[in-house]
Formats: C-alpha cells, sequence, structure tokens
C-alpha cells in the first residue's frame, strides 16, 4: 500500500477547504502543516484543533517579496510535504516555491473565465447562467494554470454573490478532496 500524499495546506481565512480535506474520511492524504499569510485565521484555528503543526508566514514581514516567496519554500519543505494545496490562500506564489513544489489551487469560477479575486462576482456580471469551480495546477501566473478538473454550479435568477459562492463552496470541497484522491492514487504528475 502506498503512503498517504502528505500535503501542505495554505489558508489565508475560514479554513473550509481545508476542513473539507481534514474531514474526508479514508483519505489517501493527510494534511501535515498549514501555512497562513496571517494570523488569527479560522484555517490555522481549524489545524490546531486538530494538532496540525502550523505557521504564519505574512508578506510584511519581509524586506522583499521575493525573500518572502523564499521563506515560505523553506517552511513547507521542513514537513516534507509532497504536494501543496492553495486553499483560500489569497497570495500570488512566486518562483522559490514553485520550483521547490508542486501546487494545486481551487477557484470559484470555470477557468479561463473569470480569473483573479473576483470570480463569483465577475461571473453574475457578465449575466453566465452556469459558472462553477476549477482545481488547477499552480504556475507563474494568476489562475492560468492546466485544468485538473471543474465543477459546473448553475445560476438561480435570484443570486447574489453571497448566495451564489456558498453553493460554488460546497461543490469546491467535494471536487478537491476528489482531485488530491486521484492524485494520491496516480504518481505520475510528480
Amino acid at each position: 500500500m502506498t503512503a498517504a500524499l502528505r500535503l501542505g495546506v495554505l489558508v489565508s481565512g475560514s479554513g473550509t477547504n481545508l476542513q473539507a480535506l481534514l474531514d474526508a474520511a479514508d483519505a489517501p492524504f493527510t494534511v501535515v502543516v498549514v501555512g497562513a499569510d496571517r494570523d488569527g485565521t479560522g484555517g490555522l484555528e481549524r489545524a490546531t484543533a486538530r494538532g496540525i503543526p502550523t505557521f504564519v508566514c505574512p508578506v510584511a514581514g519581509f524586506d522583499s517579496r521575493a525573500d518572502w516567496d523564499r521563506a515560505l519554500a523553506r517552511l513547507l519543505a521542513e514537513h516534507d510535504v509532497d504536494l501543496v494545496v492553495s486553499a483560500g490562500f489569497m497570495k500570488v506564489l512566486g518562483p522559490a516555491v514553485l520550483a521547490a513544489h508542486r501546487v494545486v489551487n481551487t477557484h470559484p469560477a470555470l477557468l479561463p473565465s473569470f480569473p483573479g479575486a473576483h470570480g463569483v462576482r465577475d461571473a453574475l456580471a457578465h449575466g453566465v447562467r452556469v459558472t462553477g469551480c476549477t482545481c488547477h495546477w499552480v504556475d507563474a501566473g494568476v489562475d492560468t494554470g492546466p485544468i485538473i478538473d471543474q465543477r459546473a454550479v448553475r445560476v438561480e435568477p435570484d443570486d447574489t454573490v453571497e448566495s451564489l459562492h456558498e453553493r460554488i463552496k460546497t461543490e469546491e470541497r467535494r471536487m478537491l478532496a476528489d482531485v488530491l484522491a486521484g492524485l494520491a492514487a496516480d504518481p505520475s504528475w510528480r
């Protein structure tokens, strides 16, 4: 039997994607460290409650973005992660992290449509009838890496950004756990 895929999870907010991974029963992956770009995130609290090591690596604590990127790469390497999951991490990862680690990200839109921080708002403003979520490999761009999986979510006539985003997040959590299970079963991506 293959050892569980060792995940380093990066968070910036409440940690609901992280929680989905922690709750995945009999999953072929395990979260070995959770990092955040700021103190006081729900994601850090969720990890601490499960006894998972955490770290905080704020950009403001470094002289340059490159210094921050190198520090983040080192912190992840200290925990011998197989894969990094950007789970609501609201920072663009730089060349040091991307050279040292394979990284997957989830995004609340059907990429390549509506990249960036406001995918749900932008989809609603555009008037689409179907949007959804994407899991992709992270590259040097913003939401431009190769797509691993996508899930569609219908836009309802009375949707607000908040109501649509909640339905997308529900699907996003399922998709992320499925993608990670698939990657654990197929090591050819390493």
